[in-house]
């Protein structure tokens, strides 16, 4: 195998990608798809809002692309801690939907740039092979995440899933992703009713009602 190029050295070498400047670069490029969209953030802007120069992130990442691609796993890496911590200690099927609820909502409503950022990074991917591997991967990871912590939950007799556990892990996350991609296009519209029904789904998926 080749080594690594001037250009861009360190798209497989995870101990540069976590030093302080990296992680500054990651998360003023999240910001930045969120606020702009993937097509008008650019390294000189990323670099200046990291307290960076464009060069290191040339360094670093090599590509736009590739940038871009390290903040989709960074975020999957963030949902994943955040489904662990929460779903931890629910013993039943309602405490479960309401971890999932509540974790949509938080979303929605206090960090709205997050589901930006992950549909900005689902239309660039469309035309950029790397950006598509890196969305499939974050999917398929917290789809086994979720499947493994839905399996041990049918296990200890907390759910009895209509499906298998990661057939039911991707259905929630499709609901969530529909429902955050209604809820931020239309602000103005109650949708209290369309939770209700996401609720009653969400709990019949878990075995529960």
């Amino acid at each position: 195998m080749a080594a690594p190029t001037s250009e861009a050295p360190a798209a497989n070498d995870r101990g540069k990608l976590d030093s302080q400047k990296a992680r500054r670069i990651v998360a003023a490029m999240r910001q930045s798809v969120g606020r702009r969209g993937a097509t008008g953030s650019t390294f000189d802007q990323v670099a200046g809002e990291a307290g960076v120069s464009r060069g290191l992130l040339h360094y670093y990442f090599g590509s736009k692309e590739r940038l871009m691609a390290e903040v989709v796993r960074h975020d999957c890496d963030i949902r994943l801690a955040r489904l662990d911590e929460a779903l931890g200690g629910a013993d039943d099927v309602e405490a479960m939907v309401a971890v999932l609820v509540s974790g949509l909502e938080d979303m929605v409503e206090r960090d709205p740039g997050a589901y930006a950022l992950i549909f900005e990074l689902f239309t660039a991917s469309r035309h950029n092979e790397e950006l598509r591997d890196a969305m499939a991967d974050l999917y398929r990871r917290i789809r086994e995440h979720l499947g493994r912590v839905l399996a041990a939950k049918e296990e200890a007799g907390i759910v009895k899933l209509r499906g298998t556990p990661e057939g039911v892990a991707s259905a929630l996350f499709a609901l969530g992703d529909g429902l955050a991609l209604q809820m931020l296009s239309d602000p103005d519209t109650d949708s209290s009713e369309t939770l209700d029904a996401a609720i009653a789904t969400a709990e019949s998926l878990l075995g529960g009602g």
